[in-house]
């Protein structure tokens, strides 16, 4: 089991992709946070502004915009100052040409060297990963990275804005079944940083009684089942695309 990156690869910028805000909180922020302290350069791409999500007496109207404030409070958690959303309905989203196209922009806009998304699959042992929501952004983006970003004739329109094509080499997926998992990252030194991350998602964890606890004991499991006991980890499936 792979504990770091590969040292063949120079990561110098990150894409993460996600359905919803907070998603790359409870997925990967502890990695994120792990990251951004070694200097890279992260940007996040929400497909939604989670619209459907929240507990509470807070209007569908205002949900939107308060759930984009606490993603960008959450970002800033864990020194990620680049949020981009995209504007699908929550609950709606599909894997349809004009997502593959709008995350393909944000890719050769921002081109990064490795994109952390969802799984396109089911995880039947934790189906809350698998909301479809999840698939259809993982499905979207697995196609954008491969082979629509890297392709000069996929959506000439997006040349005509100077968006040149762009080759990612590794994608990271969350949520996926745990026989896909191939690579941990060790959070441990990071716990905290992921903590604040999800507490800013007020409207999400707010009425959790004990939210440390609960993260805790869920990486401290990643760990274990990969043969790191007493640290917490994030488990990732990941994949060349190169």
């Amino acid at each position: 089991m792979t504990t770091s990156p590969e040292a063949s690869l120079v990561v110098r910028r990150v894409l993460v992709v996600t359905a919803h805000p907070d998603d790359v909180d409870f997925g990967a922020a502890g990695a994120v946070a792990s990251w951004v302290a070694t200097g890279v350069q992260v940007t996040y791409c929400v497909c939604t502004a989670g619209g459907a999500g929240g507990f509470g007496d807070v209007s569908r109207a205002d949900m939107p915009r308060l759930r984009q404030e606490e993603q960008r409070a959450a970002a800033a958690a864990v020194g990620v100052t680049d949020v981009r959303f995209l504007g699908y309905r929550d609950g709606q989203v599909t894997a349809s040409l004009q997502l593959r196209r709008d995350i393909t922009r944000v890719i050769r806009a921002v081109r990064p060297d490795r994109v952390v998304s969802h799984s396109p699959e089911i995880n039947w042992t934790h189906l809350p990963t698998a909301h479809p929501d999840h698939r259809a952004v993982g499905e979207a983006t697995l196609a954008a990275i491969y082979p629509d970003a890297r392709n000069g004739f996929a959506y000439p329109e997006l040349l005509q804005q100077d968006l040149q094509p762009w080759t990612v080499a590794e994608l990271w997926m969350s949520g996926s079944p745990e026989e896909r998992i191939n690579h941990v990252v060790d959070v441990t030194d990071y716990f905290d940083a992921k903590l604040a991350a999800l507490s800013a998602h007020r409207s999400q964890t707010g009425h959790l009684d004990d939210l440390r606890g609960m993260i805790r004991r869920y990486l401290a499991r990643n760990a274990d089942r990969h043969g790191m006991p007493g640290r917490l980890a994030e488990a990732f499936h990941v994949v060349d695309t190169s």
